[in-house]
């Protein structure tokens, strides 16, 4: 069994500033995306919010089966951070990095430029575990706030993560990288999200891969650039 690359069991509040468990303090912007979650699903009201739609979306036809993938976006995230919490912290740094500049500016959006979606199916034609569950889904999560969508940015961030993650099988980048996939359409097909929340994620998901990543791709073009000068 692969050991973990720190102690945790030693692990009190008051040690939280010291540099072994100093990574942990990042998980406090769960926080705060949590409580501007809140604020923004119950203080903005739908009348506010600027319909997300393009012709892409009339063509997609509302699966409840995707529910499987969309669902299975939570153990991804909540899997992910613990893995790489437990098992590569720099790793888990990274993550959170993207996770938190992500929220941030995803946040900055829903709130100065408030977005909802008016693509939710009126009734469910086929009455299924699926249509049930994503009807309660529907109750709890409004249709607001959704532009970017934080299920296929945090989804990037994963598979950007896993990707550089030199310990990870061909086979995990692979499954990981579907996983991502398949989620990002998920949101479609469940009706959760228009195309433009997807695109608008890929963006943002660039952005915070060239900020927590900016130095890695630089030094992968330029450093073998200047490699092959040097040599030749």
């Amino acid at each position: 069994m692969k050991k973990p690359a720190v102690d945790y069991s030693g692990f009190r509040l008051s040690l939280l500033k010291e540099p072994r468990f100093s990574h942990l303090l990042l998980l406090l912007g769960w926080v705060g995306y949590f409580l501007f979650y809140f604020l923004t699903e119950n203080f903005i009201p739908a009348e506010r919010c600027h319909p997300m739609h393009c012709a892409l979306d009339d063509l997609i036809p509302f699966c409840e089966i995707f529910l499987l993938a969309y669902a299975g976006w939570y153990l991804l995230v909540f899997g992910s951070l613990l893995h790489y919490l437990l098992y590569d912290v720099g790793s888990f740094k990274k993550l959170q990095y993207f996770i938190i500049i992500t929220q941030v500016v995803a946040m900055a959006v829903y709130i100065f430029y408030p977005t909802r979606q008016d693509l939710r199916p009126e009734y469910f034609e086929r009455d299924n575990i699926f249509t049930r569950i994503l009807g309660l889904i529907y109750s709890i999560d409004t249709n607001t706030g959704v532009c970017p969508s934080l299920h296929v940015a945090y989804s990037i961030g994963i598979a950007s993560v896993c990707c550089k993650d030199k310990s990870a099988s061909l086979l995990k980048k692979l499954l990981i990288v579907a996983a991502a996939i398949l989620i990002s359409l998920s949101t479609l097909f469940v009706k959760q999200h228009s195309a433009v929340d997807v695109f608008a994620a890929l963006a943002l998901g660039l952005v915070a891969e060239l900020i927590v990543y900016g130095n890695d791709w630089r030094e992968r073009l330029f450093g073998r650039r200047h490699k092959e000068d040097a040599s030749s």
